[in-house]
C-alpha cells in the first residue's frame, strides 16, 4: 500500500509510473538495475498483466532478469534484441547536463552497453539525486579480477593529474569476499567527492590496463524523470529543451503493492 511506503519510495514509484506509461507494444526496451528501476518493471509487469501491453525487455542484471520474468515481462538477450527503441533505468547522480554516475548496483556494464544500443535512454530517479557536479556518489569502476591491485595502483597514479577533490579507491565488497559483477569482474568505488571535467575523467580511466568500463554516463541519457514524494513528477528532456509537470494519484489496492 503506498500510505505504508517512505517518501522516497513514493517518489521512485512515481517516477517509474510516469516512465512506464512511455512503452508501447511492440517495442524493445532495456530495462535498468537497481531500487527505482525495480519499480519500473513491477509497473511495467502490471501493465502486461491488466492491459495486455506486449513488448519484449532487454534486462542489464541477472537480478532485474528475474523480477521481470516474474512479473509476466517477455525478456530476451541484447543479441536477440538487436537495438532497442527505449532503454529506462535508474542512476545514483545526476547533474544540469543529464551526465550520470551509476553502478551502484553493480551493473554498470550491462546497464551502459544497453543505453548506447537505444535510440533514447530515460532516466527515472527521486530529486536527491540530482547534482550541481558529479562526485559525491562514490563512482564505480569495473576491473578484471587479474592484478585488480596493480589496477587499482594505476587509477590512483592517474587520479593525481585530475581535476577531483579525492582520491581514495576502495575495492567494492559482499559481506568478507570481494563483489563480483555478473561478468565475474571486481567494481573498484572512487571516492572523489568532486569531479571538475568528468568527460575527460571517463575516456582517462577507459585507458587503463584492467579497466572494463566506468560508471560515467556522458552525453548518453535523454530524459529525465524526477519524482517526489507528494506524487509530483518533473520531466526534462535534454534535446527538445522542455521541462513538464504532472501529478500522480496514488492508487492505494494498486496490483504492484501485493507482495511488498
Amino acid at each position: 500500500m503506498t500510505g505504508e511506503l517512505s517518501p522516497i519510495d513514493k517518489a521512485k514509484f512515481a517516477a517509474a509510473k510516469q516512465a512506464a506509461s512511455l512503452v508501447e507494444s511492440g517495442m524493445r526496451v532495456g530495462l535498468g538495475t537497481g531500487s527505482t528501476a525495480a519499480w519500473l518493471v513491477r509497473c511495467l509487469g502490471e501493465l502486461v498483466r491488466e492491459e495486455g501491453l506486449r513488448f519484449r525487455g532487454v534486462p542489464t542484471s541477472s537480478r532485474t532478469a528475474d523480477l521481470a520474468r516474474d512479473v509476466g515481462i517477455e525478456v530476451v538477450s541484447l543479441d536477440e534484441a538487436r537495438w532497442l527503441d527505449l532503454t529506462i533505468d535508474g542512476a545514483d547522480e545526476f547533474d544540469g547536463d543529464l551526465n550520470l554516475i551509476k553502478g551502484g548496483g553493480g551493473a554498470l556494464l550491462q546497464e551502459k552497453i544497453v543505453a548506447t544500443a537505444s535510440d533514447q535512454m530515460v532516466v527515472i530517479a527521486d530529486a536527491a539525486k540530482e547534482v550541481e557536479r558529479l562526485g559525491n556518489f562514490p563512482l564505480p569502476v569495473e576491473v578484471i579480477p587479474f592484478g585488480w591491485q596493480t589496477t587499482q595502483a594505476l587509477i590512483e597514479e592517474t587520479l593525481v593529474s585530475m581535476d577531483v577533490m579525492g582520491r581514495q579507491t576502495t575495492l567494492r565488497m559482499n559481506g568478507e569476499r570481494p563483489f563480483f559483477t555478473d561478468e565475474g569482474n571486481h567494481i573498484l568505488d572512487l571516492h572523489l567527492g568532486r569531479i571538475g571535467n568528468a568527460r575527460q575523467l571517463a575516456m582517462v580511466l577507459n585507458q587503463i590496463p584492467g579497466v572494463v568500463e566506468n560508471g560515467l554516463f556522458i552525453d548518453i541519457c535523454d530524459k529525465v524523470i524526477i519524482g517526489y514524494g507528494d506524487g509530483r513528477v518533473e520531466t526534462r528532456d535534454i534535446n527538445a529543451g522542455t521541462v513538464s509537470e504532472s501529478q500522480l494519484d496514488f492508487v492505494e489496492d494498486d496490483n504492484i503493492f501485493r507482495d511488498i
